[in-house]
Order: C-alpha cells, then sequence, then structure tokens
C-alpha cells in the first residue's frame, strides 16, 4: 500500500513538481517546477527547492535549506539544518554567461548543520561531513570530513560511527566498526591529491565494499 503524502497548507508546491509517496512537507516549503522529490522523505520547515533539483528516496532535509538548481541527492541522504549549497563559483547580480555547476550527493552521506557545500562537487557513499564544515573537493567513500576547507579526519561506518584499521597491506586498508560489528574495505588507487587517509598518502579511492 502506497502512504499518502503530507503537504502543510502553508507550503507552496508547484503543479509541475513530483512527489513521491510517504513523503512530509512541513512549515513554508516551496518546491518550484520540474523539481523531483523521493518516497519516504522528510522536508523540514522553511526548505527552498529549486526547479529541476533531484531528490531520491529516505531523504531528510531539514529546517532552513536552499536547494538549488543543479543539486542531485541519491537516497538516504540527512541534511542539518540550514547547510549551504551553492550552484554558481562566480557571482554576479548581472547577466554574465550563468550555468549552474551541478553537486551530487550520493546515497547515505550525512551533511552537518551549517556546513557549505561549493558547487561542483561529489560527496561520495556515506561520507560524514562535520557542522561547519566547507567542502570544496570531492570526498573520499565513508570519509568523514571536516573544518574550513574540509579535510580528511577519519573513516567512518555505515552507521556512522568512526571505522578502526584492522588491516592495512599496500593500498587495500580494511575496517571494522566497534559499535555494529560491520566492516568496510578500500582499495586505494593513487591518482590525485585528494585529502591523505592515516598514513599520508594522497589518493583516489574507487573501489569500496562493506559488509
Amino acid at each position: 500500500m502506497n502512504k499518502e503524502t503530507f503537504i502543510h497548507p502553508s507550503a507552496e508546491i508547484s503543479p509541475m513538481a513530483e512527489i513521491g509517496g510517504g513523503t512530509k512537507i512541513w512549515h513554508n516549503v516551496q518546491v518550484r517546477e520540474h523539481a523531483v522529490i523521493g518516497h519516504e522523505c522528510v522536508i523540514g520547515k522553511d526548505v527552498y527547492i529549486d526547479t529541476g533539483v533531484k531528490i531520491g528516496n529516505g531523504v531528510k532535509i531539514q529546517n532552513g535549506i536552499s536547494i538549488y538548481k543543479g543539486t542531485l541527492i541519491e537516497d538516504l541522504v540527512i541534511l542539518g539544518p540550514n547547510c549551504v549549497f551553492t550552484n554558481d563559483p562566480y557571482p554576479r547580480a548581472f547577466p554574465a554567461g550563468w550555468e549552474p555547476v551541478p553537486t551530487i550527493l550520493k546515497k547515505g552521506c550525512s551533511v552537518g548543520a551549517n556546513a557549505t557545500i561549493v558547487c561542483g562537487v561529489t560527496i561520495a557513499e556515506y561520507t560524514l561531513i562535520g557542522a561547519g564544515a566547507v567542502v570544496t573537493r570531492n570526498t573520499l567513500p565513508f570519509s568523514m570530513m571536516a573544518g574550513n576547507p574540509a579535510r580528511l579526519r577519519a573513516f567512518v561506518c555505515v552507521c556512522g560511527r568512526e571505522l578502526r584499521v584492522a588491516d592495512n597491506k599496500d593500498l587495500h586498508v580494511g575496517f571494522e566498526c566497534d559499535r555494529c560489528g560491520r566492516s568496510v574495505s578500500l582499495i586505494f588507487d593513487i591518482r590525485s591529491p585528494l585529502p591523505a587517509p592515516p598514513g599520508g598518502k594522497h589518493v583516489d579511492a574507487p573501489q569500496t565494499d562493506s559488509e
């Protein structure tokens, strides 16, 4: 059985927007034309969702967030209160050949309160962005990023707790979670100067496995 969608009477929803079943939209939310919101989402008070934004299933968007054109949010993402998204690296008040620069938030990632996501980056699967961080570059899967600019601080589990290194062989690192017992395996490929993991090497991580 499909659950009914709840839309608060104060919300302004374009008739050309798509809202999935079971989604709840609260006070003073504005959803623009051609925006797509998946099933079982929660859209908090005073949220603005721009035209063409795509939001997956099971996403939680807390109060006071503006999500602008060019943003893609995959399933099971949570956005903390008042986090900020941009879509223009060269903003001007007058016409200057502007085109939106896309931002992608991958499945299961979390963005802390008041964090800023500069446009053009990809937040990888299950990344945890700390409160107030300013993210200016792509993140690694399962990474915990904090600071201004945001830097790699640790790796985290699907449950959000910090992972412990259990096995480290060359570019293959195995992690375990003392909280839930999951294991995560990362295979690093040295390509470009991304944030350094424990050990100090700059790496890219195209392959991940979790159990």
